[in-house]
């Protein structure tokens, strides 16, 4: 089939605005249920994640473990010299993760689903009407069920005097990196910079991380970002946090970041982690009524904006997450098709892919006591635990839970450690079941491994 649609006005059942993850998993899902469905995209199918987030990140994360574990086997298990090669990172994210940053695999698979595609930035003027314009002009669409927006967010600079002036990486240009810069600032201390900040240190490039709140993961439990920087250091990544960036000069190739009392910080890229952005003016919500100046729809449990008009994904606030675009996307279709299915955000994980990996489910105890909540938590140590001390090198991490003491179930956890977001499995599980603690205690955790450790936090709610 072609990839573009020649109409200049087509009329369709459903018309999916943005085909990340969720997006493409809807049309293809809605095409198969015997729907006419148009996908629309401005830039590549299959969205952030497999081009410029998840996948390629992780490439490099796994790799940067490889030689932090190699670098660990001379006290381990014999001699060992390591010399980093970025080379061979470069060339399967270039050729493995994003076909060279081609979508056409991608665009086939939707084709194949029998959902149409057409490319282009589309903007909606009257309730289920869109204007789309495309490389090959303007295409008026008519979407008798509705629209689903999944338009996704993109990366933000933040407005930093003279920042802009000179190049400046987001996680889209890191990814595409043939090598390593001798020198990196990292704008960010969330998930996203604490990944890069870690992966290029570990490649050789002197790494200092700036993060305007007073610790990293600010989302997460502070003793995961305390943590954190302590590892982060220990890579030779410089961490300083609670600092605020007043300015930047290039001037030789490289920029020099002002610090509001502190040493200005000079370094041969700059990398902004410092959040996303949307633009709804530019989408035209207000045609349903909604606030074009807000960060995105507000929707309710069955992803619907307004009457006719669904929004999934990055847009909706409930996390960046591409399991959150696709459970998003799950909760819509079943709308769409007639399906009593509503959302449920009690047990959210999220994973921060640094070494140790953090993962966190649910509330924060911060969060769970805001929420008025009876809070009783429960924490343990993996270098405590029997997988830690056989692990020995590498075993930073914790396991803290946070428990309704009013019902005795968690309501949050957060599992820090080699292997981190894998453990996390078992404690979302707990949170989004209710599962008693007292239940809980009663389990058979396997010997020696670290999720193990979830019982000896358990023991520790005891208080």
């Amino acid at each position: 089939m072609k990839e573009w649609m020649t109409m200049a006005e087509q009329t369709v059942d459903v018309a999916v605005v943005g085909l990340g993850p969720g997006g493409e998993a809807l049309a293809a899902r809605l095409a198969g249920a015997g729907l006419s469905v148009l996908g629309i995209e401005s830039r590549l199918v299959g969205g952030e994640c497999p081009y410029f987030a998840c996948v390629p990140t992780k490439m490099m994360t796994r790799a940067a473990d490889a030689l932090a574990e190699a670098r660990r086997a001379g006290e381990l298990a014999g001699s060992v010299e390591v010399t980093p090669d970025w080379a061979p990172v470069a060339a399967r994210i270039r050729d493995e993760a994003t076909a060279d940053w081609d979508d056409k695999a991608a665009v086939d698979r939707l084709l194949e689903s029998g959902a149409r595609f057409l490319r282009g930035t589309a903007r909606i003027t009257a309730p289920g009407e869109l204007e789309v314009t495309g490389p090959d002009g303007t295409h008026t669409v008519t979407a008798t069920r509705g629209i689903v927006l999944n338009t996704g967010t993109d990366p933000a600079v933040p407005p930093i005097p003279g920042l802009a002036d000179g190049p400046v990486w987001t996680n889209r240009e890191a990814v595409r990196a043939t090598e390593v810069p001798e020198s990196l600032a990292v704008i960010g201390g969330g998930p996203v910079g604490c990944e890069f900040a870690q992966v290029f240190a570990r490649f050789g490039a002197e790494v200092t991380l700036l993060q305007s709140n007073a610790r990293l993961l600010p989302q997460d439990e502070p003793e995961a970002g305390e943590l954190l920087a302590e590892r982060l250091a220990a890579d030779g990544v410089a961490v300083r946090t609670g600092v605020k960036i007043t300015g930047a000069t290039h001037a030789d190739g490289r920029v020099t970041l002002q610090v509001e009392g502190g040493e200005p910080v000079t370094a041969a890229r700059v990398l902004v982690a410092a959040g996303r952005k949307t633009d709804m003016a530019a989408l035209g919500l207000g045609v349903y009524g909604l606030d074009e100046s807000a960060k995105g729809p507000e929707v309710d449990d069955r992803m619907r904006a307004a009457e006719g008009l669904w929004a999934i994904g990055d847009i909706t606030g409930k996390g960046a997450f591409t399991h959150m675009s696709m459970y998003q996307a799950g909760i819509a279709g079943d709308d769409i098709l007639g399906q009593e299915t509503k959302a449920d955000y009690r047990a959210v994980p999220r994973v921060t892919f640094t070494d140790p990996e953090v993962g966190s489910v649910g509330l924060s105890e911060a969060a769970a006591r805001e929420a008025g909540l009876n809070v009783r938590t429960g924490t343990t140590q993996i270098p405590d635990s029997s997988r830690g001390f056989i692990h020995k090198l590498g075993n930073a991490g914790l396991i803290k839970l946070v428990e309704d003491a009013e019902r005795g179930v968690l309501v949050g956890a957060t599992s820090m450690g080699p292997g981190g977001g894998e453990v996390l499995g078992a404690l979302a599980v707990a949170v989004h079941g209710e599962v008693p603690v007292d239940t809980l205690r009663g389990m058979i955790f396997a010997y020696p491994t670290f999720h193990r450790a979830i019982s000896s936090a358990l023991d520790d709610l005891r208080g």
